[in-house]
């Protein structure tokens, strides 16, 4: 009897059947039946922000407000958020053209006018200015205690009301994705960006946790300096549906948030495994290597020294970072490129770091498209053939072993006991 699996890649599914003998279990996020809408979970969160007057009640007439939100990279569903911002703001008295959509690149490509049309909607596209943040246009703002020069571009430092917007998820070094982070490192210079990701080399930047996390308490630092007026997060299912929202406060509003995706993303494993098969979750989390890493890091603390994950991504764009590109083709070794991080903070190089450090303990395999499948990685060997991989990891480890799916390992924080999540299988 065989177990079946969907595993996100890309825009569709790789179909699997796997043995029954040595599966763990197929571990999935706690999944919420939601029988509202997306739009009126958004406008219910709009309707009773946190610790905040509404929205429509915080500005005046004439004031140039600017709303901050992710790239293609990320999966906020900007076309279910920007309309009801830009009523409660037409509401307040404040003009179309009063408005600037930004889009936080951090340090990822501009997106092409094809390509902001397509993510904030078309009519608001046409409604609104909607620009890529410019790394090279920005203002000084000081620095923080742990030394970050916080540099933010200048149309949001200028405006004079600041709304981020985004979606929460397990993120591998600051704790969790959204709030804060859509101004650092969303909108920040390089430098600003390179001095505060310095810090994820140290102990306590891990997933899900943000007391004492050097990374996430630096960069919401370094915002207060600019100040955010109104936050908006949301959380969303595996179809990029929004499931959950909160807005107002910008540290309070995102918190609700994180405590809910803990609560069900993470999920009791009963034993360390000898093979993990986990899958980034599709696009756009799948979009480059540089994405799909953090399911690699999210799921790689329940397989045990010497074993083996195989990472389902198809890749599209790449690798999604010059410099990652550099680091992960240079033919070094998984500690080479540990020790080079250590003697000089790369951003780019640290994503090749994060996956060394893996692959230092943990055999990687990689399941990808043509983009990466030919390419000599540090610490990974690719595979186009999912069963490939499959057979060659199940070699690695031999028949007696314990191994678990993770179809959705960017949503996912499995760890060894704990409670919370669900699985099914």
């Amino acid at each position: 009897m065989a177990v079946e699996v969907a595993l996100p890649y890309g825009h569709g599914f790789q179909a699997l059947q796997l043995p029954k003998a040595g599966h763990v279990g197929t571990f999935l996020p706690i999944r919420q039946e939601v029988s509202i809408p997306e739009r009126e979970i958004v406008q219910m969160a709009l309707d009773h922000p946190t610790r905040s007057a509404r929205l429509e009640e915080l500005l005046e007439p004439g004031q140039q407000a600017v709303i901050i939100t992710s790239d293609a990279t990320r999966p906020c569903p900007n076309s279910i958020l920007l309309p009801p911002i830009l009523e409660r703001l037409n509401a307040a008295g404040v003009k179309d053209e009063d408005i600037t959509v930004v889009i936080g690149l951090g340090l990822h490509r501009p997106m092409t006018a094809q390509e902001l049309a397509q993510s904030v909607g078309e009519r608001v596209f046409q409604r609104v200015s909607v620009i890529n943040h410019d790394i090279h246009d920005v203002v000084a703002l000081g620095r923080t205690q742990r030394g970050t020069p916080v540099e933010i571009f200048r149309p949001v430092v200028e405006a004079d009301f600041r709304i981020c917007i985004g979606n929460v998820e397990f993120h591998y070094f600051a704790g969790y994705s959204g709030g804060a982070k859509a101004i650092v490192p969303g909108v920040a210079a390089p430098i600003t960006i390179r001095s505060n990701h310095a810090h994820m080399v140290e102990d306590s930047a891990m997933a899900a946790r943000l007391e004492g996390n050097p990374v996430r308490e630096d960069l919401e630092e370094a915002v207060s300096m600019v100040g955010v007026d109104f936050l908006l997060n949301v959380i969303v299912d595996e179809q990029h549906r929004v499931i959950d929202a909160s807005a107002g406060d910008l540290t309070e509003a995102h918190r609700r948030l994180c405590e809910r995706l803990r609560q069900a993303g993470t999920v009791s494993v009963p034993q360390r495994l000898d093979l993990a098969i986990v899958s980034a979750g599709g696009d756009p989390k799948d979009i480059n290597l540089y994405q799909a890493q953090k399911a690699l890091d999210n799921c790689a603390g329940v397989v045990r020294q010497g074993g083996v994950i195989i990472l389902v991504a198809e890749c599209r764009e790449g690798y999604g970072n010059k410099i990652f590109r550099q680091w992960m083709t240079s033919k070094k070794e998984p500690a080479q490129l540990l020790e080079a991080l250590r003697k000089e903070f790369v951003l780019g190089g640290h994503k090749a770091a994060a996956i060394a450090k893996i692959a230092n303990d943990i055999k990687v395999l990689l399941v990808t498209s043509e983009q990466l499948v030919h390419e000599d990685l540090v610490g990974i060997d690719t595979y186009r053939n999912i069963e490939d991989a499959i057979r060659a990891g199940f070699t690695i480890v031999g028949e007696d072993m314990a191994y678990a799916v993770f179809p959705y390992g960017a949503s996912t924080l499995p760890q060894i006991g704990s409670s919370g999540g669900e699985h099914c299988c």
